[in-house]
């Protein structure tokens, strides 16, 4: 364990089992954070103009940024096994949040979340890149909060998350059909009764 990893991961982790309300918190982040996200994804693609195909296509691509950074942790994870802290150090750990001993490095929690907003940024509507970007970070104190996760595990999966985002936007096209017919689905964009649809951005 490095000097860093050790200095900010008690610095953070030492407030965890004092505090009932902020561990309840922390926890459920920790816990949940990507079902918060799914819950995210379908508020806005119902919330967004019925018209509107382009910031819809670009939540479809974020998914696929989270899919791509969850790919690659596990890639990474099968060829190194880094223990977690309470795995690594046991009686100096307050773990409030019961987890595998799998690899640490990277976590999976966060760089999914980055995953999703490197992919919205840009191309989604606003409100919806920066609440992504805000329980990204909540993710990444949680999770060292908790004590599943090293600092440089969660500051890893920023770079992950990031990369995987941008990524995602190369199957533009292929994942364009995804879009249409969930679209289709719901008579949303081109489908819709109201008939021609709204373009923000470039033709998809």
């Amino acid at each position: 364990m490095n000097p860093f990893d050790d200095k900010v991961f008690h610095a953070i982790n030492q407030y965890a089992g004092h505090t009932p309300g902020l561990d309840q918190f922390m926890y459920f982040i920790a816990q949940y954070s990507l079902e918060l996200y799914a819950l995210l994804f379908i508020i806005a693609w119902f919330a967004l103009p019925r018209r509107e195909e382009a910031r819809r296509h670009a939540l479809v691509v974020s998914v696929a940024g989270g899919v791509i950074a969850l790919i690659i942790n596990l890639i990474i994870g099968t060829i190194w096994y880094r223990p977690r802290p309470f795995v690594a150090m046991p009686h100096q750990v307050n773990h409030i949040a019961p987890h595998q001993d799998d690899a640490s490095f990277p976590s999976d929690h966060a760089s999914g979340a980055f995953g999703f907003t490197s992919g919205s940024f840009g191309k989604a509507a606003r409100w919806v890149s920066w609440t992504f970007l805000i329980l990204a970070i909540l993710v990444m104190i949680a999770r060292v909060y908790v004590g599943d996760h090293w600092p440089t595990d969660v500051l890893a999966s920023v770079v992950v998350g990031t990369v995987s985002g941008r990524v995602a936007w190369w199957f533009d096209r292929p994942l364009a059909v995804v879009s249409r017919l969930i679209m289709r689905i719901f008579r949303q964009g081109r489908f819709s009764r109201s008939g021609r649809s709204l373009h923000y951005s470039r033709r998809y």
